[in-house]
């Protein structure tokens, strides 16, 4: 059974930092490509950052030399370290393998004040 689940979200202000760990289970994770997606509200789920079963990263533009994608196979957990966080940044954070599978983990709640 695919575990996804998500944490070290939070409230912080402008410019601020986190960290954001999705511990995974039940699937093959060393060979899986790996993202992150952000919902802000009222939005469609977007998927902001990616890494390949190679540890090549890629990120959307608006997160760009913001938010770092990596990866533990040994630990099967991928990480969103989260720098000069801004308010459009506010939104739920969930993390899934790319393409992603139909089942979803709670997400982590990141809010971001002005």
């Amino acid at each position: 059974q695919v575990q996804l689940v998500e944490s070290g979200g939070g409230l912080v202000q402008n410019g601020g930092r986190l960290r954001l760990s999705c511990a995974t289970s039940g699937f093959k994770f060393s060979i899986a490509a790996m993202g992150w997606w952000r919902q802000a509200p009222g939005k469609p789920r977007e998927l902001v950052a990616r890494i390949s079963s190679t540890g090549s990263a890629v990120h959307t533009d608006s997160v760009k030399g913001r938010m770092t994608i990596s990866r533990d196979d040994v630990k099967s957990t991928v990480y969103l370290q989260m720098d000069n966080l801004k308010s459009e940044d506010t939104g739920v954070y969930y993390c899934n393998r790319v393409p992603s599978m139909p089942s979803w983990g709670q997400g982590t709640q990141v809010t971001v004040s002005s």
